[in-house]
């Protein structure tokens, strides 16, 4: 044997030798042990000074006098590591919506854009959901982030909600089935993913002094449920309490919420950590909250020294902190993070994001209005005028916490000044992804103008002088305030309704983070709803006008035709003083958006589920069978010209003769001209029951279920029936 040889032998057999005394040290970094019993192990030798720091940990990013900790990266929080016993310190960023670089922290450091939480909702499609979660992962290990705050699920039970946008929509099927994907697709990665903010941050009007009043019943069959299926179908290793109060406690400091909902009848065995500055005492801990988050915006270190004295005094069982450590240590250990260690420095694929982002954005756009086939665009159209909406920059993009800042830098920032916490934060983004551009780039004969928009007299002389207007409406939301009505700010809607009455070939594109009135709406040649599109928004937005995309989304939230439609028209909390409590009394119950829609009778503007194609798509040969739970089978034809997606939607009509509307399942399939696929959806049994809060269980009544399939809430082409059997499930 040569020396070479001789010498990676004896390397290799000091590898194994320094691998097998390191696992005989650290018995805990046995890989082929689970999760449990890895944390168990490594918990049993902390001290409890450690256990203690694992528990607690600063915001890291300059803010208000705030300093970056030693050994952060900096970003939106940080927890020590312990050397001692190899674990990790945890780098923590925000992430709805791609990874986030707050106030420019970390310099030059940008990320992709993906596009906001309610385009994805409007996709209706699960794999671009896990998608972009696997996008912010990948960018997020190759910066040196390990926990992601990612996940948001809230229902959007007032289209004014500022924070919206992040979220997925009002029904909690939808909203938990692409929040789970979202959240697998980031963890797959080795990286911890959060879900949020649990339960009822449904406003961001004095969000720390809202109590949310729900009734138990109704809490478990809409929010509370969306956030069950995306912890089931994401496992998230932690869940992210909110700044709200839940029937008279506030969330993190919860204890049904978080010791009976979450870890008894839901089992969960993450940790729940708290939002940043919504911890309020030391005894949190023992009503189910495991660590603090962003300790410098509370008003004391609840869980340092406070917690430590109250351990000591028996105040606070020795068993309860082993417990907290445990569940931090069983989420790190199950995403990899003592296995697959991230390191900061990775390269990044900026442009695979970008195609992420997107394909996304081209399945989250709603074409709502399309009179006489206006659109797609004839490629003849010699003159085109774009006006407003910053179109020339890029897309739009939704404020707070989640705002992404792409790489290189936003190509135009508009300060909108305001004060508090959020003020920093109030600027408007527009990412480079010009539509202008875009659209001039693939009408290089088109003479195409750009008009800003600020005066209405030169916007309608723009407009006449053109065969076709493209007319943007921006309406920038953000966290930390809501929307005082559902009108496009800054006299938008006078501008609209000048530029469509002086040209019938008017299309609206509107960028919003939610439902807007649309007083115009009449007028309009086609209406377009494009959200916050992200990285790619620009090419997304043309691609679909010109027909290269044929659109496919679908409305994940009901557009009002005025908001005396919902159960509180004027928003809780404005009349109050500062810093008092006040109730948030969901009256609606668990009937949210379509389903209160389908009890009052009223007419939206459009409605949930909706959303136009450039060719037709056909149901039949329903199929409905019974017995634990519903499956619906039934045919999809495209019976148009062109290729396309189709969202079919099955709902739950009625039962045993009580009528009501659910949506109980959902696909998006594509078709080509002359199609004909069979889709076949099978109801988890829980969104068919009603949840017993006396006997805490679900419950399926006996009897006859009425289903319906159809192409919106309001669109319905198919109906059918079965028997369910009766029985209870748990909780």
């Amino acid at each position: 044997m040569n020396r070479s040889l001789t010498a990676a032998a004896s390397l290799a057999v000091l590898a194994v030798a320094s691998a097998g005394h390191a696992q005989a040290s650290r018995p805990w970094m046995n890989a082929k042990l689970s999760p449990d019993e890895r944390a168990a192990l490594l918990e049993k030798e902390m001290t409890l000074d450690e256990r203690i720091g694992l528990l607690h940990g600063p915001m890291s990013m300059p803010i208000f006098g705030i300093k970056k900790p030693e050994g952060a990266i900096g970003s939106a929080g940080y927890i020590p590591g312990i050397p001692r016993l190899g674990v990790p310190a945890v780098n923590e960023s925000d992430a709805s919506l791609g990874v986030t670089n707050p106030l420019g922290v970390r310099q030059g450091d940008g990320a992709t854009a993906l596009p906001s939480g309610l385009s994805l909702a409007s996709t209706f499609n699960t794999k671009l959901a896990y998608d972009g979660g696997a996008v912010v992962g990948r960018e997020a290990r190759a910066k040196g982030f390990n926990v992601q705050l990612a996940g948001g699920v809230n229902l959007a039970r007032d289209p004014r909600n500022g924070r919206n946008f992040e979220y997925l929509g009002e029904d909690p099927w939808l909203a938990g089935s692409l929040a789970g994907a979202a959240i697998k697709g980031v963890q797959d990665q080795g990286i911890v993913s959060t879900v949020k903010h649990f339960s009822l941050n449904g406003q961001e009007t004095k969000r720390h002094f809202a109590n949310s009043v729900i009734d138990e019943a109704a809490h478990r069959e809409s929010d509370l449920l969306a956030f069950q299926i995306a912890i089931e179908k994401g496992r998230p290793g932690s869940v992210m309490c909110a700044y709200n109060l839940v029937n008279g406690d506030y969330s993190c400091g919860n204890n049904h919420l978080l010791n009976d909902v979450l870890k008894r009848d839901w089992g969960y065995k993450g940790w729940v950590m708290s939002d940043w500055g919504a911890v309020h005492a030391t005894d949190y801990i023992l009503k189910g909250l495991d660590q603090q988050s962003g300790e410098q915006l509370d008003a004391k270190v609840w869980f340092g020294a406070p917690l430590k004295a109250a351990v000591e005094k028996g105040e606070v069982p020795a068993a309860r902190l082993s417990d907290a450590s445990r569940r931090i240590l069983r989420s790190m250990f199950a995403a990899g993070l003592f296995d697959k260690p991230v390191e900061p420095g990775g390269a990044v694929d900026y442009e695979a994001g970008a195609a992420v982002a997107q394909a996304a954005a081209a399945e989250g756009i709603v074409l709502l209005k399309n009179r006489d086939g206006l659109l797609p665009l004839a490629k003849t159209a010699k003159t085109i005028a774009v006006i407003g909406g910053h179109a020339d920059a890029g897309v739009l993009s939704g404020g707070g916490s989640s705002q992404v800042v792409p790489p290189g830098g936003a190509k135009r920032v508009v300060p909108l000044g305001g004060e508090g916490m959020m003020g920093p934060f109030r600027s408007q983004y527009f990412n480079g992804s010009s539509p202008l551009a875009a659209l001039r780039k693939a009408l290089p004969e088109a003479k195409v103008t750009f008009d800003d928009g600020r005066y209405v007299a030169s916007a309608v002389a723009a407009a006449k002088a053109a065969d076709v207007v493209m007319v943007f409406g921006n309406q920038w939301m953000g966290e930390g305030e809501d929307a005082p009505d559902l009108s496009l700010p800054d006299g938008q809607d006078a501008l609209i309704a000048a530029v469509t009455a002086a040209n019938p070939n008017a299309i609206v594109v509107l960028q919003t983070g939610g439902p807007v009135s649309m007083p115009w709406l009449d007028q309009a040649g086609a209406v377009v709803e494009a959200w916050y599109s992200g990285a790619k928004g620009g090419e997304a937005i043309t691609d679909l006008l010109l027909g290269t995309v044929n659109p496919s989304g679908r409305l994940p939230m009901t557009f009002p035709a005025s908001i005396d439609q919902y159960p509180r028209a004027q928003l809780p909390g404005l009349t109050v003083p500062d810093k008092t409590r006040f109730d948030v009394v969901y009256s609606e119950g668990a009937d949210v958006g379509y389903r209160r829609f389908a009890t009052t009778g009223h007419k939206p503007l459009f409605p949930f589920g909706h959303g136009l194609s450039y060719t037709k798509f056909a149901y039949s040969n329903l199929k409905v069978t019974g017995g634990d739970t519903l499956t619906v089978s039934f045919d999809v034809a495209n019976v148009g010209q062109r290729a396309g997606k189709d969202a079919p939607q099955v709902y739950l009509t009625g039962v045993s003769g009580k009528t009501l509307q659910r949506l109980i399942g959902f696909d998006k399939i594509t078709l080509a001209p002359g199609e004909t696929r069979r889709v076949t959806l099978t109801a988890d049994p829980r969104v068919l029951a009603s949840f017993d809060a006396k006997a805490n269980r679900w419950s399926l009544t006996g009897g006859d279920y009425q289903v319906a399939v159809g192409a919106s809430s309001a669109d319905l082409a198919l109906r059918g029936a079965a028997k369910v059997k009766a029985r209870t499930l748990k909780p």
